[in-house]
């Protein structure tokens, strides 16, 4: 079961950016921690199933949900899914597999429970508390980053934070990416002021306007976000927002984008 959920080429890639556990005692250790692996398995078996933590299976994984929570906060701290998540695009990139001259932008609500920090009464969901999930892929739908906002934030006001989220992406010799050459996104983001700050940044904007027919041929470039929204939603636990921190929540949206970028990488060989 470990293995299944976390292989060996991903548990390569994960286990050296991992933090360093303390240096146990010589008198009275205690009990040993964990296995790093184990508790990564039990988290991702939370993610693709959406059970409670208390739920977790303590006899397959070895380890109980809340001990799988707490390595979580602490690998969220250190940011391990962000450094991961780089490391695996420099790979994609490696073997060509991204299609980094595109890009395209949407935003999804997501209902948010038990109070959640960066929720908010959602307008497509009768006032319900939501969160909303930012997502920019590239030309195939692989993610390339992510936000969280609440959800009454308007798509909008979050491309240039989207935008500067964008990691530095190596792999190859030569200048790395760090910025798309085209940017696709629906009518939610139509801003004349967005359009020129992008093409400041040497990005050409493709974004549909408002109160203009249908058919402008955009939706052929635009419908990858709606794949890469697809593989995210795949993972339940991100269906529903149930942690109240936010940055918990951020890092199982993290998880998910090494998860789908570990298999792009596995199936492109």
């Amino acid at each position: 079961m470990i293995t299944d959920l976390v292989p060996d080429e991903l548990w390569a890639r994960v286990e050296p950016v991992l933090p360093p556990r303390s240096v146990r005692r010589q008198r009275f250790p205690g009990r040993l921690p964990v296995d790093d692996r184990a508790a990564l398995a039990g988290i991702v078996f939370v993610l693709k199933t959406g059970i409670t933590w208390q739920q977790l299976p303590r006899e397959v994984f070895g380890c109980s949900g809340i001990t799988c929570w707490r390595r979580l906060r602490e690998w969220t701290d250190a940011e391990v899914f962000d450094i991961v998540h780089e490391i695996l695009l420099d790979h994609l990139r490696a073997l060509d597999v991204l299609e980094l001259e595109t890009a395209v932008v949407d935003g999804s609500h997501v209902r948010a429970l038990k109070g959640a920090t960066l929720s908010g009464p959602s307008p497509v969901d009768r006032g319900r508390p939501g969160s909303k999930h930012h997502l920019i892929t590239d030309g195939t739908g692989i993610p390339l980053a992510v936000t969280l906002t609440g959800g009454n934030v308007h798509d909008s006001t979050q491309l240039f934070p989207l935008m500067d989220q964008l990691p530095v992406i190596r792999g190859k010799r030569g200048n790395p990416f760090t910025r798309p050459r085209w940017l696709f996104a629906d009518r939610g983001y139509d801003s004349d002021p967005h359009r020129a700050r992008l093409r400041n940044r040497g990005i050409i904007p493709k974004i549909a306007r408002r109160n203009t027919k249908h058919g402008s041929g955009l939706g052929k470039h635009r419908w990858v976000v709606e794949r890469g929204f697809a593989w995210l939603h795949q993972y339940k636990r991100l269906r529903t927002r149930y942690e109240r921190r936010a940055d918990i929540h951020y890092s199982l949206l993290k998880l998910a984008c090494v998860l789908i970028c570990h298999r792009t990488l596995t199936t492109s060989f």
